[in-house]
């Protein structure tokens, strides 16, 4: 297996100005690019809230050149990458991720979309619906109204305190002053000197800045403007106020620190080892959680944020804010020559475990001594008196650095050669165990790489304490590996996946945290209410059982995938510690056979939510691969009509769905305008019109489809995940490629018959929704 390879960097600025950042990492299977205007909601006339933001969504509507459907979105779609947008205070970013062989068309279009927008009259008019509907959304959503109040403390005058959001009122597009406005800003700002290019990938760096080249190219030319400084973050000598609201309580501090040395602060705050902060509250049972973030960082201006998730009543505050002034005083007079070494560790373990995407947004800088000297500075002048408390650093991650080898192959720990042929019944057990496991692994995944994935599944265990682990899979997530916790009714599933050399040691610490007795769960955080749908969508599509959950009733199985022969036999030796009995589970996905089964689930916002899941008729690879290649084709038409044309909500998708090995069709909707039964008629209209669609499709997409389940360009984790889904369906190992193979041959008489079987609801229709039932033709879940 090679050693985690670096990845190398090239910054330079071009004759026009763009500025650009280069990343060339071998490991990457996929590029992706993020363009970042100098530009945000702050810098926007104060007459035209929004405007930067409203600017953003129309930049996304087509071109002369590129129209809608063959525009960055529906391109980056169709060959199964990512994009997205984000507008912030003083920056606007657009990203996109696809494989090597599609990556020149993205940025073709992204530069064709930044530069040459319609900016047409109806299209604005259809877009600020849009915009609207999500200011009522963040109006109504209970974190961004505290994000909103907690903001209250700072300086009235600072444009922090604003209102950016954008809505009707805001953005008045029926008048000349304010296009002339949209026009100014996007000439002022969308243009090469006040842009920089980031881009990642496995091409050489020479591959990557000719296309860095090309795509300035198209740029129209500008030099950098100077974007106005804001006023003071607060009045006076003030530095630092108190925010409480719903069991919450935030500390807020204003300072000029560099953006790296808050990040080393904030790691430190925010870990959860004895003898810090979190430990200490929650022994004392004053609060659950803390979560210390930079909300703002702009012209030497920070606003750096710390919120406790109170355990008592506010009264309990001030004690809480005691002690995180104590903690900061005993930092600040700390020796960080161990945590400046395991932060520099946990750069590097990012740059080499970092998707495409992850590792061209990364512009961490390391910390300097410039840096340090700053942080120092700024916790001087919170005028701390000394700490009257005994507190610990945090010890290093285990998982940072390689495992210890055993003392002897074949030895219990603490043995001699004197004792060997001496066993314990506890060895033989474990051994005997180990033999019987359920746990295999597949070859489908190349060994030859420094990545890995673990999937365990549980059944009949008892629920998945995924708050108690929380400090595992923020080491484990330091050390690249992500471990995630899956609620699947009477199952419940972990995975891991990433970088092979700790995951064997990340097990052994769950096998032994899974018997500890488990902490309580702390109240989620509030989420949309499409969110909220999707998060018991698996659940609800499992059957459920009857049997008592206990470890002693609890059986489980599990894959591995992509691991060398050494791993493996450390992953079964960790996995030998593993509550509960290795068994060979069958997975049977439960049949609907035409049933329409309606999920009522209670979610936080009154507006209606709504998800269509649509199984396939059988978990055949014919049936998948025909239902891949309809979803693929229906993608863009469907968020075309129900977003763009109609504007029936702000949360518009669909996309394939795998539930524990079951493959669907999944369809979402949340609109702040229509009842449930609205959206429900709007998705039926959609799906009655499919043979229609699929008779005028000129390319059905088959060959588009197919190169995304190509083992050489798809990701790891992506990889991994169809393998999963296709050992529980009882696939064979060369699924990828034979799934390829049947979408290539999809013909259209294929693809109308799966429409056909889509509206019959042969395979049946799950609907999980925030409210009841709309018709006695859908089945009340049991």
């Amino acid at each position: 297996m090679p050693a985690p390879a670096h990845p190398h960097y090239l910054h330079l600025t071009l004759a026009n100005g763009l500025r650009v950042s280069l990343r060339h990492a071998p490991r990457l299977k996929r590029c992706a690019a993020v363009l970042r205007v100098a530009a945000g909601s702050h810098d926007v006339p104060l007459a035209w809230p929004g405007l930067a933001h409203f600017l953003e969504h129309l930049l996304f509507l087509g071109t002369e050149r590129f129209p809608t459907s063959e525009g960055l979105m529906a391109y980056v779609q169709r060959h199964g990458g990512q994009v997205n947008a984000s507008t912030r205070e003083r920056t606007t970013d657009f990203f996109f991720e696809l494989p090597a062989a599609t990556f020149a068309g993205g940025l073709e279009r992204l530069a064709d979309m930044l530069t040459h927008p319609r900016l047409a009259l109806e299209d604005q008019l259809r877009e600020r619906e849009v915009l609207h509907a999500e200011f009522i959304a963040w109006s109504q959503d209970a974190t961004a109204q505290e994000q909103v109040a907690l903001l209250e403390g700072l300086a009235s005058d600072h444009p922090l305190r604003g209102f950016h959001a954008g809505n009707r009122d805001s953005l008045p597009v029926e008048r000349e002053t304010f296009q002339q406005a949209l026009r100014e800003f996007h000439t002022q700002f969308y243009q090469s000197g006040q842009m920089t290019l980031s881009l990642a990938g496995p091409q050489s760096l020479e591959a990557l800045e000719g296309l860095a080249q090309r795509f300035s190219e198209h740029l129209i030319s500008g030099l950098p403007r100077v974007q106005s400084a804001p006023p003071a973050l607060m009045q006076g000598q003030a530095q630092r106020y108190r925010h409480i609201a719903n069991d919450h309580l935030h500390q807020v501090i204003t300072c000029n620190a560099p953006r790296e040395a808050l990040a080393f602060l904030c790691t430190w705050l925010n870990a959860s080892a004895p003898g810090g902060l979190l430990a200490e509250l929650k022994a004392q049972q004053l609060a659950s959680a803390l979560q210390a973030s930079v909300l703002y960082h702009f012209a030497g201006q920070a606003v750096l944020a710390i919120d406790f998730t109170l355990s008592g009543p506010a009264e309990s505050a001030t004690h809480v804010e005691a002690l995180l002034y104590d903690w900061l005083a005993f930092f600040a007079h700390s020796d960080w020559t161990a945590l400046r070494e395991e932060f520099a560790l946990l750069a590097v373990r990012q740059q080499q475990t970092q998707g495409a995407l992850a590792l061209a947004r990364n512009d961490n800088q390391g910390l300097s001594e410039l840096d340090v000297a700053a942080l120092k500075a700024m916790l001087d002048s919170l005028h701390l008196p000394p700490s009257t408390l005994t507190w610990q650093l945090p010890p290093n991650n285990p998982f940072l650095r390689p495992p210890v080898k055993e003392e002897r192959a074949g030895l219990i720990r603490g043995q001699t050669s004197a004792h060997r042929g001496l066993r314990t019944f506890a060895q033989d057990r474990s051994r005997g165990r180990r033999d019987a496991s359920a746990l295999t692994f597949s070859q489908a995944l190349a060994d030859d790489s420094n990545e890995g994935a673990l999937y365990l599944q549980w059944q009949s265990a008892p629920p998945h304490p995924e708050n108690a682990l929380q400090s595992l899979r923020d080491n484990a997530r330091q050390a690249g590996v992500e471990v995630s916790f899956e609620n699947l009714g009477s199952h419940w599933r972990v995975k891991m996946v990433g970088l092979q050399e700790p995951i064997p040691a990340v097990l052994e610490v769950l096998a032994q945290r899974l018997g500890d007795p488990q902490e309580a769960q702390a109240a989620a955080p509030p989420m949309i209410a499409i969110r909220e749908l999707l998060k018991t969508l698996p659940a609800c599509c499992t059957s459920t059982t009857s049997e008592p959950a206990s470890w002693d009733s609890a059986r489980w199985h599990g894959l591995g995938l992509g691991f060398s022969t050494s791993h493996e036999a450390l992953i079964k030796t960790a996995a030998a510690r593993l509550p509960g009995q290795p068994a060979s589970l069958n997975h049977v996905a439960p049949s609907l056979s035409g049933q329409r089964i309606w999920h009522e689930v209670q979610t936080d916002s009154n507006e209606a939510a709504l998800l269509l899941f649509c199984p396939t008729p059988s978990q055949s690879l014919a049936d998948e691969a025909a239902w891949r290649l309809l979803g693929h084709l229906l993608q863009a038409p469907f968020y075309q009509r129900l977003r763009v044309e109609l504007q029936i909500g702000y949360a518009v998708f669909s996309s394939i769905r795998q539930i524990n090995g079951q493959t669907g069709l999944l369809f979402g909707v949340q609109s702040p305008g229509l009842s449930l039964s609205g959206i429900a008629d709007h998705l039926n209209t959609f799906l009655k019109q499919l043979p229609a669609l699929i008779d005028r499709s000129d390319d059905l997409g088959n060959l588009a489809l197919a190169e995304q389940f190509c083992a050489r360009t798809l990701p790891n984790d992506q990889a991994a995940e169809l393998l999963w889904h296709a050992h529980l369906a009882g696939h064979p190992s060369d699924y990828l490629v034979q799934l390829q193979a049947r979408i290539q041959t999809c013909t259209r008489e294929t693809l109308q018959h799966a429409a056909q079987q889509l509206n019959d609801a042969a395979g049946g229709w799950r609907c999980i929704a925030n409210g009841p039932r709309i018709s006695t033709a859908w089945q009340a879940a049991g």
